[in-house]
């Protein structure tokens, strides 16, 4: 059973899900971690999902206000015993659902190159490359999206 819950980042569970997802891409970007991470502090995220399998925290998401008609989704990730089940889908669905009750009309959202689970999710779940956006313009290792949510 999956259950999905709104909150914020001084959620607990939500810490130790970024912490993984961390420890994930520091190896995974290598020498362009540092850059990344300067816009990864989750301090001020108000709008975050949690997914729990069993009530255990299983994987997370979060949103921010990009422009008066745009969120940036943060922070995915799924614990790696658990992709492939739909949660990573439930968790960005949500995500945009809870986008689209502020008013927001669309969402955007920049991964790595290097993150091929991550890239072919996000075609999945019918996001469009558009032109990376600030502050990932230079960055050659970044792919930015964008879905529209109306």
């Amino acid at each position: 059973m999956i259950r999905i819950e709104r909150t914020n980042s001084s959620n607990p569970d939500f810490t130790k899900l970024v912490e993984l997802l961390n420890a994930y891409l520091e190896k995974v970007d290598g020498s362009d971690h540092s850059f990344y991470m300067q816009y990864n502090g989750i301090e001020s995220l108000k709008h975050v999902v949690l997914a729990y399998e069993n009530n255990i925290p299983v994987g997370c998401g979060s949103f921010k206000k990009y422009s008066e008609e745009s969120t940036e989704i943060k922070r995915m990730y799924t614990n790696p015993e658990s992709r492939g089940t739909g949660i990573a889908s439930k968790i960005l669905e949500e995500l945009e659902n809870w986008s689209k009750e502020l008013g927001f009309k669309s969402c955007i959202l920049e991964t790595g190159k290097r993150q091929i689970e991550a890239v072919n999710f996000y075609k999945k779940m019918n996001y469009s490359i558009v032109p990376n956006f600030d502050p990932y313009h230079k960055m050659e290792n970044s792919l930015c999206y964008k879905k529209t949510i109306l």
